[in-house]
């Protein structure tokens, strides 16, 4: 059987307040991972990564991702120096291009998103290495930039993309690939040839966002995915038939795991929808036996 890191994400539309608590419950239940999420006007990344990881002892916790061009390379650097300096080994530091719109609402969307994308991963990742950073790129200046106090291990920087172009470029200049929720298995082998095609190495990790839902009524769980189901089809461009999730019984959720881990996924991270999300999360660990 194919292994596979199970994380599951903290939802946008939860309170942040309740992340402590939930932290804490997954861990508990045995996941590998704990995901935030830094959408404009929603929560904060960076801090509700310092909150998950500050309620938690083993737990990993990934950003999921920070945009881009809302951050300066300098300063995300050095929040995340900090993260990982106290919580070694626990952290994965996802970075994308962001919504284009949302970018552009608040004065800040890149003349070159792949230009800006690679230059900020390039130099995060230089940063937390210790380097003193010289950079005159597209869209990145750093004027002989250095931290004061680097991560003895620098946490994994991974690119959220989806577009082809971008998944080559995060073969090339990062240390692993997200991608959404909605992609299948056929996606995901489709993800591994392109960042493969951008240079990917062995070590180059894949990450996998899944809709999810367990209900012993598998017409149930569809329909309490129905809403999300079509808005990611229309952000994808695909139907709704098309758009995978991880529904239904929790013996046919942990074959979609299954499948998705077959298909190259290194770690498949569950986004819980209806009811009690940790008694769902708990069933589907039953079902993959951990």
């Amino acid at each position: 059987m194919t292994t596979v890191r199970i994380g599951v994400m903290y939802d946008r539309d939860w309170a942040p307040e309740g992340l402590p608590g939930f932290a804490r419950e997954v861990e508990a239940l045995g996941v590998d991972d704990l995901w935030v999420v830094e959408d404009l006007g929603w929560n904060g990344g960076v801090t509700a990564a310092a909150v998950a990881l500050g309620a938690t002892e083993r737990l990993r916790v990934g950003i999921g991702i920070t945009p881009a061009p809302l951050r300066s390379p300098a300063l995300l650097a050095m929040e995340l120096a900090t993260l990982a300096r106290v919580f070694p080994g626990r952290l994965v530091a996802g970075i994308g291009h962001g919504v284009r719109e949302w970018m552009a609402s608040v004065g800040v969307a890149p003349r070159s998103p792949l230009a800006l994308l690679e230059e900020t991963i390039g130099s995060v990742r230089a940063l937390l290495r210790g380097e003193r950073v010289e950079l005159e790129g597209q869209e990145v200046r750093l004027d002989g930039v250095q931290l004061v106090h680097p991560p003895v291990e620098p946490p994994p920087v991974v690119a959220g993309v989806v577009r082809a172009r971008s998944l080559e470029l995060s073969g090339r200049v990062a240390d692993g690939t997200v991608i959404a929720e909605g992609h299948g298995p056929r996606d995901v082998e489709t993800a591994r040839e392109l960042t493969g095609k951008g240079g990917a190495g062995p070590g180059h990790t894949l990450t996998v966002l899944a809709f999810c839902c367990v209900d012993d009524d598998p017409g149930r769980a569809a329909e309490t995915l129905r809403l999300q189901v079509e808005g990611q089809g229309a952000w994808l461009g695909r139907p709704a038939e098309q758009v995978f999730t991880i529904s239904g019984r929790a013996g046919e959720a942990a074959d979609r795991v299954h499948e998705l881990a077959a298909a190259g996924a290194d770690t498949v991270v569950l986004r819980m929808a209806g009811p009690e999300p940790v008694r769902q999360l708990g069933r589907v660990l039953e079902a993959l036996g951990r």
